[in-house]
């Protein structure tokens, strides 16, 4: 409060110059935090800063204990999470609707181009949410998860719900399959390893049945 969050920008710009970096935990204010502690505003997530400052992959993986039994007592090896940590509903806007009326979407391109989408009609109050993420940042995504799991041998999964988000998460996983199919295939070949897309409620099954 005291900086306007210009420490958490340059914390994260000083990981990017140095490569490392310790965080300790921080809180995100909501409307209670704020009164609390007689915020000036409420900042945005300080995880949610770091993380589009610094682009690329969040991998999360479980530390083995052997005398800590586990949840799914079929899983022989670790389960490596490797989540997008761009834009979406990190860098969101979203607001409260204050009543009837219609909610679009435009796009409007430098060579005059204008793209024009009715999100909804609504017939009273709600709520509307507009995020958005680049094809840059996905391939970013893409580069660090190929070769984080070829360093690991381990086969990498992308699981989305293009099902639903045709374009959206349809375009993460057409990047990530011409970027494997062109780049990483044969190594992948030749380590014993693969690449594959599952929807997301597929990809929940089979992990749990999984070893």
């Amino acid at each position: 409060d005291l900086t306007d969050d210009k420490v958490t920008i340059d914390c994260a710009e000083a990981v990017k110059k140095y490569n490392v970096g310790i965080k300790c935990a921080t809180i995100t204010p909501d409307e209670k935090r704020v009164e609390e502690f007689k915020l000036k505003q409420m900042w945005k997530s300080p995880n949610g800063t770091i993380r589009n400052i610094l682009g690329g992959t969040v991998f999360r993986e479980a530390i083995i204990c052997k005398n800590i039994p586990r949840l799914v007592t079929g899983w022989e090896k670790p389960i490596i999470i490797g989540r997008h940590a761009h834009a979406d509903q990190y860098k969101a806007t979203d607001f409260v609707v204050p009543g009837e009326g219609k909610l679009e979407l435009i796009f409007s391109g430098k060579d005059g181009q204008v793209i024009r989408h009715v999100v909804n009609e609504y017939k009273g109050a709600g709520v509307a949410l507009g995020m958005f993420n680049t094809d840059a940042s996905i391939v970013d995504f893409a580069h660090s998860s190929f070769k984080y799991a070829l360093d690991r041998k381990y086969p990498l999964y992308l699981s989305t719900k293009n099902t639903i988000l045709k374009k959206y998460d349809g375009r993460f996983k057409d990047i990530f399959q011409d970027i494997y199919d062109k780049e990483y295939k044969s190594q992948y070949d030749a380590a014993g390893i693969w690449y594959e897309h599952r929807l997301i409620d597929d990809m929940v099954a089979y992990a749990m049945k999984s070893e």
